[in-house]
């Protein structure tokens, strides 16, 4: 079980790192005509704090595990992920961009089993 979280925290910290870098280096507009429509309400502040949170999260995810030091960080930043998830279901069902909420739940789901095994019986 430990070698499944390590594959899902990678994976979850790629996904997370490629879209929060995109979200601090683009400004809005060019986010909204790339493909993320769900920005435009947003003010430019929250997308890049949004943007700053997911590429925290991804670091969080891995590195402190590498390196063995504070890897309590691993399950609580899985756990900040699943809670962004929340919100950005929220969001996309909304705008009724149902899609977009089930790439939402699936990752949802893969940050709470980072989170359940990193915190339960698979901690460091």
């Amino acid at each position: 079980m430990n070698i499944v979280l390590w594959i899902i925290a990678v994976a979850l910290a790629l996904v997370f790192l490629a879209a929060g870098a995109k979200k601090l280096a683009q400004p809005k507009d060019q986010l909204t005509t790339s493909g993320m429509e769900a920005v435009e309400n947003l003010p430019a502040g929250a997308i890049k704090a949004i943007g700053a949170l997911e590429v925290l999260a991804a670091v969080g995810l891995v590195v402190p595990a590498v390196l063995d030091v504070a890897t309590v960080l691993v399950p609580l930043a899985a756990t900040g992920l699943a809670l962004l998830m929340v919100g950005a279901a929220i969001t996309h069902a909304r705008r009724k961009e149902n899609q977009a909420v089930v790439v939402n739940g699936v990752l949802l789901v893969l940050a709470a089993v980072v989170a359940w095994g990193r915190f339960g019986p698979h901690s460091f």
